[in-house]
């Protein structure tokens, strides 16, 4: 089922940019967090954040998107 994806501005400890999909109980706040789009998982959502930050060290979030956590 298709949601919206944002990715947190702010790193984690470990470097990380966490990608999230609406809803998620650890969703960053408003001004932290940049839309992505809609897609059909957090695999495509983690892929397009890639392509627009490449430098980025990007990883979905293990809570909303387990299947593109690679932790």
């Amino acid at each position: 089922m298709a949601n919206q994806y944002y990715i947190n501005k702010n790193q984690q400890e470990n470097g990380d940019n966490e990608v999230h999909a609406n809803g998620c109980y650890w969703m960053p706040r408003p001004e932290n967090k940049i839309y992505l789009g809609i897609f059909n998982d957090g695999i495509a959502a983690v892929a397009e954040a890639k392509k627009l930050w490449p430098k980025a060290q990007i990883n979905g979030c293990i809570h909303c998107s387990p299947e593109s956590n690679t932790d």
